[in-house]
């Protein structure tokens, strides 16, 4: 926006301030008369990007424009950077078979750009696996948008995937680009996608095969170029026989398939995991726990992790936390004793 400081409804400061009020973040470059340093001063307080004194040529005015969009970019690409380098996100840890086997495939889908589907139970590490798909791909420079399609309502659901035009409902006072649109040249990973609601379904199916959508309450078709990767825990096959999921929705996702294995499949990967995790929260704690002792390890090795993974990252959290010495203890772990 190139806004007059000297307008006669309302002052360039006035609604430079309602404009961040109101959420707008695009460049503001403020035109001020007679090199009123003090005005220019206090818009750029405000949240201007640059100034320009009059009078201004337009040589100098391209100039300033073109950095005020280069920053705009650099800020964009910043804020999607952040998003997808969450500091929490673990590696793939642990050498059993159905690890490397599901490993080895998520290695070769990675090279594609083909939609895979992650089914597993709650906890068995889906979007670790999303995230290492995407590390491994080419899209790598771009960023990876994560979605979870349980955690809104339909109607928001909608708007967070596609996008909005101003005015498409009730509260929509600015246009806002969706999570497809965000992810342009990179990856979305479609959380609890078994979850989706009916009438989204047949959106992302159009968006799977023809790379194109529309935001709410707009025309203009968009183009996406996605690779999307998709999870659940529910029973997608039976759910597609009973008809509450897509059949043709189904197979659109199902091109490369990895079933993640349960924690009580893949016992032997238990001292790797641990050691993993205590390194993590002993040093969020800032505490000396060295490692599990082998009393306690016993007893990670005879529960029977129903929430896989997560559970067992909870499990030595609260360990680390409520250990005295510097090897977690039996008496340590919120776990019931095995039966004898």
């Amino acid at each position: 926006m190139l806004l007059d400081l000297q307008m006669p409804r309302m002052g360039g400061l006035e609604l430079l301030r309602a404009l961040r009020r109101e959420g707008f973040d695009f460049p503001v470059i403020v035109i001020t008369a007679h090199g009123s340093i003090e005005a220019a001063v206090e818009a750029m307080k405000e949240g201007a990007y640059d100034f320009l004194p009059k009078p201004f040529d337009a040589q100098h005015l391209d100039i300033v424009v073109r950095k005020a969009l280069e920053r705009r970019r650099l800020v964009e690409a910043n804020r999607l950077l952040r998003d997808t380098l969450d500091a929490h996100t673990a590696e793939i840890l642990g050498a059993s078979r159905p690890i490397s086997e599901a490993v080895a495939v998520a290695r070769k889908a990675a090279a594609a750009n083909s939609t895979v589907l992650l089914l597993g139970e709650s906890g068995t590490g889906k979007e670790v696996f999303a995230h290492a798909i995407h590390r491994w791909s080419d899209r790598r420079e771009k960023p990876l948008i994560v979605v979870n399609c349980v955690a809104l309502s339909e109607h928001l659901l909608e708007s967070e995937l596609f996008g909005h035009e101003k005015g498409a409902f009730t509260g929509a006072h600015q246009a806002k680009k969706g999570k497809f649109e965000l992810a342009h040249g990179g990856t979305v990973f479609l959380d609890e996608i078994g979850d989706m609601p009916p009438g989204l379904q047949a959106k992302l199916l159009r968006v799977l095969q023809d790379h194109n959508f529309e935001r709410v309450g707009g025309t203009k078709p968009i183009r996406a170029d996605i690779r999307v990767i998709a999870a659940t825990n529910r029973d997608l096959d039976q759910a597609t026989k009973d008809g509450r999921f897509r059949e043709d929705l189904f197979y659109r996702l199902n091109v490369v398939r990895i079933t993640l294995p349960p924690l009580r499949d893949r016992k032997e990967d238990l001292p790797v995991l641990a050691r993993h995790f205590v390194v993590r929260y002993s040093t969020e704690a800032k505490k000396t726990v060295r490692g599990v002792s082998v009393e306690a390890m016993a007893r990670l090795q005879a529960h029977a992790w129903p929430g896989n993974v997560r559970e067992l990252a909870n499990a030595i959290e609260r360990a680390v936390v409520l250990c005295a010495g510097e090897y977690i203890g039996p008496d340590d772990l919120a776990l019931p004793h095995a039966a004898t």
